[in-house]
């Protein structure tokens, strides 16, 4: 922590800071009811603040309500992970989830190590916490953002009391460092002491005991209750997981669906945490409860698997460009799962996001991808994508390639190809990534004028033909002015075609090129050619992301090293320093 945040608690009226009118009503337990916030005699409690310039005046009810962003809990821990990812770059190899308890009342307490500091979204998980950090052995500091603490006092601002300490050579120990006077020192201790679960600073300066020479520890205490009285985070179902309370469904009547991470990362802190970064370096480790979290690649467990690229037009800038891995879950067709997991700069916004909001007749079932869109921005809690038209562009697009891949690889895990009954698209303007076969397109002129009601057809808003028995095309003739009835008869076999009033050959030729349709039954030879090609482009994908991961995870070892190297000199430099000053020498740097 940076001294700079240091914030003066003492009062003009109390030389010592320290109030004994408390509010009589706390706050409620229940997160969502908690903002009910009312400040001291209706006027507001205010902190003295011996110097005022360049002093930002928030209100506590910002904590609540800044909270409120995330709807579930895990989006605060999420957050809480992000900063300590982002340290990666300047040598962290991990993070520490996992239960503690207050000393005061052995409540529940989440303590989350090696974190970064302060954040809003903490609030989101308790109503309190203390960060302890440690710079180097040379200072360490202990702060206490308490909206309990607020609330009781009444205060009209945001108040964090901050102590700081400074190791001392000649003593070994750590000796409170006094850049704001002894008065101010002790006023922010006392209300430390009084607001946090230790009572004494012997208890609190023993919290630097596992930290090390350098590092962070967050304890969130005073845990959100959900509206059931019950507290939102669940120890103990599982001592090896936080859970979600009462958010696990029945795993009677489709255990397959319950097991399965599309279902588990809701409740699961274990297997949400699993997915939530794109990728990780293989010597940085997510530690819940003691045991370390398996990352988990869902592209890397699809069968049939396919790699779709495309470029997304972003306002001119044609240089962006998307990769999508889209294939079959391994359990299906046995499990009702299908999404998209949409992940922005290596960080998961959108767990299994549905591209197609109803399924008929099974269509999409099992089709699950994964892409990073970087084109695009997150909201501010990183749980959705702002509404832009670049975000409906993507939403069609994956819509789009859900269809693609369905209509294409349908029979291979069961199901049969499409009959002349079902929706055949008319696609004229194809993206450049979109496949060019099984498809139907629209010939340079199309007249629907004429169509024959008879025959049932209809063109819906996304641009597709529903076919009853006969369905009736009217195609232009070439410069003649003429049109030509296309019937598409009940055709197991194959498309037949009748001429009605033909004036010239050319228009029929040029209506087979464009229509195409799915009924063709593909023969076993075949499907099995494509299942072997399949097969060896996911190894081939595979084997050339895991040699990407292996240079990307060298260049991270390699910027470790050289922050370690630094660290080692200044500790040097140190250790110098001691042993001149107990020889008496002079000293020289370097």
């Amino acid at each position: 922590m940076s001294n700079s945040n240091f914030v003066d608690l003492s009062s003009d009226d109390d030389e010592t800071g320290v109030s004994n009118s408390v509010s009589p009503t706390p706050i409620s337990r229940q997160f969502w009811k908690a903002g009910n916030y009312k400040s001291a005699q209706s006027q507001g409690r205010k902190a003295g603040n011996k110097n005022q310039q360049n002093h930002m005046r928030i209100h506590p009810m910002f904590l609540h309500s800044n909270a409120t962003s995330h709807k579930w809990a895990f989006g605060g821990i999420a957050e809480l992970l992000d900063n300590a990812v982002d340290e990666i770059q300047n040598g962290a190899t991990y993070v520490s989830i996992d239960k503690s308890s207050t000393p005061w009342d052995g409540k529940p307490a989440l303590l989350i190590q090696d974190g970064n500091g302060f954040k809003t979204s903490s609030m989101r998980l308790g109503a309190d916490v203390m960060v302890f950090s440690r710079h180097r052995s040379l200072t360490q500091s202990v702060g206490l953002l308490s909206y309990t603490f607020l609330s009781r006092m009444g205060y009209d601002e945001i108040l964090v009391p901050m102590v700081d300490y400074e190791f001392n050579i000649s003593s070994r120990t750590y000796q409170p460092l006094l850049q704001h006077g002894k008065q101010q020192f002790s006023s922010n201790l006392t209300m430390m002491l009084q607001w946090s679960p230790y009572s004494t600073e012997e208890e609190l300066l023993k919290q630097f005991d596992d930290i090390g020479p350098h590092g962070t520890k967050i304890v969130i205490y005073s845990l959100w209750l959900n509206d059931d009285g019950d507290m939102e985070l669940d120890f103990n179902s599982d001592p090896k997981d936080i859970c979600i309370n009462g958010g696990k469904t029945s795993q009677k009547s489709k255990p397959i669906f319950y097991h399965h991470v599309a279902n588990q990362f809701q409740f699961s802190l274990r297997v949400y945490a699993s997915i939530l970064y794109w990728r990780l370096p293989k010597y940085f480790k997510i530690i819940l409860r003691g045991r370390v979290v398996e990352h988990y690649n869902i592209a890397l467990d699809l069968k049939f698997h396919e790699i779709i690229k495309y470029r997304p037009q972003t306002y001119g800038n044609m240089k962006s460009e998307l990769t999508t891995d889209i294939g079959f879950l391994k359990e299906a067709p046995h499990v009702n799962i299908h999404g998209f997991c949409i992940y922005h700069r290596n960080r998961l916004i959108l767990p299994f996001c549905r591209a197609l909001k109803t399924m008929t007749n099974s269509t999409g079932q099992g089709v699950v991808g994964v892409l990073e869109a970087n084109h695009i921005q997150p909201t501010h809690n990183k749980q959705d994508f702002e509404k832009t038209p670049l975000f409906q562009k993507l939403e069609d697009r994956l819509r789009q390639m859900t269809l693609e891949y369905w209509h294409l690889h349908c029979e291979l895990i069961g199901y049969p190809k499409l009959k002349t009954n079902h929706r055949i698209e008319l696609d004229h303007q194809e993206s450049p990534s979109s496949r060019t076969r099984n498809c139907l397109y629209q010939p340079e002129s199309l007249d629907h004028g004429s169509q024959n009601e008879s025959s049932g057809a209809s063109l819906n808003a996304v641009g597709f033909f529903e076919d009853s028995e006969v369905t009736t095309l009217e195609v232009s003739s070439g410069g003649l002015g003429k049109s030509t009835d296309i019937h598409k008869v009940r055709n197991q076999e194959g498309l037949i075609v009748k001429r009605k009033d033909l004036d010239s050959p050319v228009s029929l030729q040029h209506a087979k090129r464009h229509i195409q349709h799915y009924t063709e039954q593909p023969d076993s030879t075949v499907v099995s050619e494509k299942i072997k090609l399949m097969q060896t482009n996911k190894r081939l994908r595979s084997q050339l992301s895991e040699k990407e991961k292996t240079v990307e995870e060298l260049n991270l070892k390699a910027q470790q090293l050289r922050s370690e190297q630094e660290s080692l000199r200044l500790e040097f430099t140190q250790m110098l320093l001691e042993a001149k000053l107990l020889e008496g020498n002079s000293i020289d740097f370097f």
